[in-house]
């Protein structure tokens, strides 16, 4: 069973500070190729129909027919937000292809989220540096991406902490939704928190970063019963009636010890005895899931498929799907991959294009970028 893991007070401030948002890539990223090495074509303009809207960019399904990925990462958040992007919307862009997901991510739009303080010598630096993780990432050596992270964050840092204006306590203790439950803390245990997070903000602003962490613990210690009564955990029953399964009675016993050890290692912070005994669950529910009909799962695809393969393809689902209940995987696998086999092509065909965009026209308004 895949748990909801919940976004903790230093997560949320850390992206207050801005701390989380300038490295410029997990170390677990895919490989991309270093700056000056991204192949381009020439300016391209795609007409069509806005599929899908993310934070930076947009599907589209031109009238060409053809699905493109359009990054939108060289605007500034002020233009991304006067266009008013919307899934059905008539929508022309130009830009330039680009090879992989992560061409996206190149120093200007990086540089973007810096501090406007950050000098032309430590710009300089960071596009060094920058450049040098994009290398790595290609030949996956994400360890020393890691280490490559770590100098650009001590060069940014200092400019990061001289703009924080922190949230005010009220204003964080308000974004956990305690009220929304009737959840009331305590005036003491109030008092106590609102001096730590005032230490842990002096601390933070001093770069004592151990000490802040510790105060940090010391926040989450005296807050957990609160977030304990604000999540509580699942009843068994309550899961079990809302995924779609059809479990025999003289399994459910057995499944819900499993379920309820499960939860009480979460509680008690037993991340490997949890992991394990999830795995168990996982393990054992599996059989009793009811698979989508063949009909649903044809449904995720946006794409025509011939009646010959469709046909094939519902066979082996069927078969696949009922190998998969009586948990012999190792035969159920030989039929996804026959299913893949079949699909592969479609989706090579519909596969996204990737372009860069340099001018987006929508609603009658042109919106152009100030990088090339």
């Amino acid at each position: 069973m895949k748990k909801t893991t919940k976004k903790s007070w230093m997560i949320a401030s850390a992206l207050t500070i801005g701390m989380a948002v300038f490295a410029p890539h997990q170390a677990g990223a895919a490989s991309v190729k270093p700056t000056n090495e991204i192949t381009v074509q020439a300016e391209q303009q795609i007409k069509g129909t806005i599929k899908s809207v993310y934070e930076d960019s947009i599907t589209i399904k031109g009238k060409d027919g053809k699905n493109y990925y359009i990054g939108i990462q060289k605007f500034s958040d002020e233009q991304i937000a006067k266009m008013k992007l919307a899934e059905g919307q008539e929508i022309s862009v130009e830009g330039s292809v680009v090879q992989d997901y992560s061409d996206f991510n190149t120093f200007d739009v990086y540089k973007k989220s810096l501090p406007k303080e950050v000098t032309k010598e430590d710009l300089a630096k960071l596009e060094k540096l920058f450049n040098q993780t994009k290398k790595l990432e290609k030949e996956e050596k994400y360890d020393e991406v890691e280490k490559i992270n770590l100098e650009m964050d001590k060069i940014t840092k200092p400019y990061i902490l001289a703009s924080w204006v922190p949230e005010s306590f009220e204003e964080v203790l308000k974004s956990y939704g305690f009220s929304d439950k009737n959840i009331v803390i305590k005036e003491n245990d109030k008092k106590q928190l609102k001096a730590i997070y005032e230490q842990w903000i002096k601390l933070e602003k001093s770069s004592k970063e151990e000490k802040a962490q510790e105060k940090f613990d010391e926040f989450q210690k005296i807050l957990q019963p609160y977030l304990d009564a604000l999540y509580p955990p699942v009843p068994f029953e309550e899961y079990i009636s809302d995924i779609d399964v059809d479990i025999p009675a003289e399994a459910l016993p057995k499944l819900k010890t499993l379920y309820k050890n499960a939860q009480k290692a979460d509680q008690d912070k037993n991340a490997q005895l949890s992991e394990k005994l999830w795995v168990e669950f996982d393990e054992m529910i599996n059989p009793y899931m009811k698979p989508l009909s063949f009909e649903d799962y044809m449904s995720e695809f946006d794409f025509e498929i011939k009646a010959k393969d469709k046909a094939q393809l519902k066979k082996l689902y069927e078969e696949a799907t009922a190998l998969d209940k009586k948990g012999d995987y190792e035969k159920s696998d030989e039929k996804w991959v026959a299913i893949d086999k079949i699909l592969n092509p479609y989706f090579e065909a519909n596969k996204e294009i990737l372009i860069s965009a340099s001018k987006v026209t929508i609603n009658g308004k042109v919106y152009l970028t100030q990088h090339k």
